[in-house]
C-alpha cells in the first residue's frame, strides 16, 4: 500500500523548507512567518523540519510492514539493519556534504572546522535510532519509549544543573543540551551562526534525543493509518481529533516548558507532532478519500525525490551567496544582484524576497517534474 497522500505531505513539506531557506538569506527585509522564532515561539517556518521527520516515520510503518507485522508467530523475515545503517550514513555523509561545501573555497571541505551537526545528520540519526527501536520492541514498549524520552529530556533540562548556570536556564548558553553538545562536540564543530558563537547547535546531539519522538509519532500515525480496512472520512475525522489533542496538550506544556524548535523541547514535539496530522488529515480527505488529486500532483512530484532536490537547493543557495556578479571589493554576489535587480527593483524588499523565494520553490518543481518524466527516481 502507498499513500499518495503522503507523498503529497512530503513534497508540501520540501517546497517549505526551499522557500524558507531562500526567503530568510534577505533577513531582515522578510516576512516573520517566513523566519525562525528567535527563541522561545514559534512560527509557521518552525513547523517544517518536525513535518519531515513525522514523515520519515510515517512512510517508515509502510517500510518496515514486512518486518514488524506478525512478530508474535515468528514469521517475519531477518531487519534490514543493513540498508538502515547505509542509508543513516548516506544522510549523514550529505549533511557534511552541506555544511563543508563553499566555506572556504569550492569543494575544500576543511575537516579542522567542519559544523558536525545539521538537518540531514538530524535525520539520520533519528531515523537510524527510531527504526531500532520498532523493529526490536513491541508496540507498548515503543510508546513506553516515546514517552520516557520526552519526559526523561524535560527532567535533565530543568532540573540538572549546568556548571556555572544551574538548573532550568533556558538561555543559549545555559540550558543543558547546550553544554552536554559543548562537552562531546569540539568547539571548532559547533554551529556558528544565529547567535549561538559556539554556546551549542540548534540540530544538537542532545536534542535529537526528543527529536526521535517526531519520527515515533509519525510511525504510530502510519500504523494507525494501515489497521483500518477501509479508507474512509471517519479515518480522517480522527487524525483531526488526535492532531487537536496534540495541540492542546503541546500548549499546556509550553507553560512549563517553553515551545522551542532550537532545544526542541518536548512540548515542541506534541506541538507540531499535532500540526503534522491535521496537515496529514487534509491531505489524507482530499486525496484518499474525496479522489480529488489534481491539486496536490505538483507536490506529489517533488516529495518523489525529496532528499536529492533539497540537497540540489541548499547547493543552489550557497553557489548564489558564494559568487559575484563583477569584480571588485564592492562586487554584490550572485543571491543579492537578483534579487535587488529582479525582484525588489519592482516589488519591493519584502514582496521581493517572498517571490524570489517562490520562483525559486517553481525552479525545483521543474526540475523534479523532468525527473519524473525521465522516471528518474534517487533514492536514499
Amino acid at each position: 500500500m502507498r499513500l499518495t497522500s503522503l507523498d503529497v505531505f512530503r513534497g508540501i513539506t520540501i517546497a517549505g523548507m526551499i522557500l524558507v531557506n531562500m526567503a530568510s538569506i534577505a533577513d531582515p527585509n522578510v516576512y516573520p512567518p517566513l523566519l525562525h522564532a528567535q527563541w522561545h515561539g514559534w512560527t509557521p517556518t518552525d513547523l517544517v523540519f518536525p513535518f519531515f521527520l513525522f514523515i520519515v516515520g510515517v512512510a517508515m510503518s509502510f517500510s518496515f510492514s514486512k518486518y514488524t507485522d506478525n512478530k508474535a508467530e515468528g514469521e517475519t523475515p531477518h531487519p534490514p539493519y543493513g540498508r538502515i545503517l547505509r542509508r543513516a550514513a548516506i544522510l549523514f555523509a550529505l549533511g557534511l556534504l552541506l555544511n563543508g561545501f563553499w566555506n572556504q573555497g569550492i569543494w575544500t571541505f576543511d575537516f579542522s572546522s567542519i559544523r558536525m551537526m545539521g538537518v540531514l545528520q538530524r535525520i539520520s540519526l533519528t531515523y537510524l535510532l527510531a527504526s531500532l527501536a520498532v523493529l526490536n520492541l513491541p508496540r507498548k514498549g515503543q510508546w513506553i519509549l516515546a514517552t520516557v524520552l520526552l519526559i526523561g529530556y524535560w527532567v535533565a533540562m530543568m532540573y540538572v544543573p549546568v556548571p556555572g548556570y544551574g538548573a532550568g536556564v533556558l538561555t543559549r548558553e545555559g540550558n543543558f543540551g547546550a553544554y552536554i553538545d559543548r562537552l562531546i562536540i569540539p568547539k571548532a564543530h559547533l554551529y556558528k551562526g544565529d547567535g549561538f558563537n559556539f554556546m551549542g547547535d540548534p540540530e544538537g546531539l542532545f536534542s535529537t534525543i526528543p527529536a526521535i519522538v517526531s519520527v515515533l509519532a509519525g510511525y504510530f500515525t502510519g500504523q494507525w493509518i494501515r489497521s483500518k480496512k477501509e479508507i474512509s472520512p471517519e479515518t480522517s475525522m480522527d487524525i483531526v481529533l488526535f492532531g487537536l489533542s496534540c495541540l492542546v496538550l503541546g500548549g499546556i506544556w509550553d507553560l512549563a516548558f517553553p515551545i522551542n524548535k532550537k532545544l526542541w523541547t518536548s512540548s515542541y514535539v506534541v506541538f507540531t507532532t499535532g500540526w503534522a496530522l491535521l496537515l496529514l488529515a487534509t491531505c489524507y480527505e482530499l486525496i484518499e478519500v474525496r479522489r480529488v488529486r489534481r491539486w496536490g500532483k505538483a507536490f506529489e512530484i517533488l516529495g518523489l525525490n525529496a532528499i536529492s532536490i533539497f540537497v540540489a537547493s541548499v547547493l543552489l543557495i550557497k553557489i548564489l551567496v558564494r559568487t559575484t556578479v563583477g569584480t571588485g571589493e564592492k562586487a554584490p554576489n550572485t543571491y543579492n544582484w537578483i534579487y535587488q535587480n529582479l525582484f525588489t527593483s519592482w516589488a519591493g524588499a519584502f514582496n521581493g524576497s517572498l517571490l524570489f523565494a517562490i520562483a525559486t520553490v517553481l525552479l525545483w518543481l521543474a526540475v523534479a517534474y523532468g525527473m519524473y518524466r525521465q522516471r528518474w527516481f534517487i533514492k536514499v
